[in-house]
């Protein structure tokens, strides 16, 4: 059996689509579905059963039933970088993740879990996921604080030879259209071209950047369930590694792709970005992928305008909202 948290989430709901494509489906799919439209997720899905998250913390040291477990794909956590509840954070982010990896090493099962690109904070140390890198960042806010200390605590802990940390990048794609302000710019630009017919970008307060050429390195969730099923496949490969195209890429290429999956003509405006968030914005992301690359990871990301136009026209312009 395959534990799968966050399981009805963006993409924790990919990699079980992945799965079953494969035909595995003897999964246990954790996650909080509450009120929200995530239950969509998981229609048309094959899964053996659904736990809320606290019910699953609750029972793991006593159900017999997680005994014949064979891998735990953790991505289930709070992933709002808007988040301000820290002891929120600390205890679904940091210590559930603990609690959880702690079981599944004692058992030497599988363990894959969600890190993220908000570690890296403003990217004045690079891009690097390399463990001595990893060791100084400063994450800009708590959901990037609460990522990092478990990051942390695998180094410390001397887990590196023993699980799969992944740091997604700018994760676009199917699935996502519960997450509200948390969607892709994909998404609210798809959004908002159908309703306006233009697209609203953050202007540049830097000499070096024109307005619309921050760049980002964007990544189809498509390609982040490949390679977790890769390192599901592959349990002798471990450490922290970035999950990102490698690629950086304008927000100006991205707003063009997106008019272009839609047959209209590009039409962009420049607007102030808030001065809640103009200290803190990022103008360069890149992911290092050498050390996945070294790995053996075979798996080829597509360019952007190819996963956009997937996107768009296999999905979002047809309101098929999941995979």
């Amino acid at each position: 059996m395959i534990i799968l948290t966050g399981g009805a989430g963006f993409i924790g709901s990919a990699v079980l689509r992945l799965l079953n494509d494969n035909g595995i489906d003897h999964v246990l799919v954790v996650d909080n579905l509450g009120s929200s439209d995530k239950w969509k997720n998981l229609s048309g899905k094959r899964f053996a059963d659904y736990l809320h998250k606290d019910e699953f913390i609750g029972r793991l040291e006593h159900a017999s039933n997680f005994d014949k477990t064979d891998a735990v794909i953790h991505f289930g956590a709070c992933s709002s970088t808007m988040e301000q509840d820290a002891d929120y954070l600390m205890r679904n982010n940091y210590r559930y993740s603990q609690t959880l990896a702690q079981w599944a090493l004692a058992r030497n099962i599988r363990f894959i879990y969600a890190s993220s690109a908000a570690t890296y904070g403003d990217g004045s140390l690079g891009f690097s996921d390399n463990d001595d890198t990893t060791v100084k960042l400063r994450p800009m806010n708590k959901y990037g604080y609460s990522k990092q200390l478990f990051d942390l605590w695998v180094l410390q802990e001397r887990l590196r030879d023993r699980v799969a940390g992944l740091k997604f990048f700018n994760v676009f794609g199917p699935n996502e259209y519960h997450k509200g302000e948390m969607r892709s710019v994909v998404n609210k630009a798809f959004i908002q071209i159908k309703e306006t017919g233009r697209l609203r970008l953050f202007r540049s307060y830097k000499p070096e950047y024109r307005d619309g050429e921050q760049v980002r390195d964007f990544v189809y969730v498509k390609d982040c369930a490949e390679v977790t099923g890769w390192l599901l496949k592959h349990p002798d490969v471990c450490g922290i590694f970035n999950l990102g195209s490698g690629t950086a890429r304008s927000w100006n290429d991205l707003a063009r792709a997106v008019f272009s999956a839609m047959g209209k003509p590009t039409n962009i405006e420049y607007i102030d970005i808030p001065d809640n968030i103009r200290d803190a914005y990022q103008y360069h992301t890149r992911a290092d992928m050498g050390k996945l690359r070294s790995a053996g990871c075979p798996v080829e990301f597509r360019p952007l305008e190819d996963a956009i136009r997937d996107y768009v026209e296999e999905y979002l312009m047809k309101n098929l909202a999941h995979v």
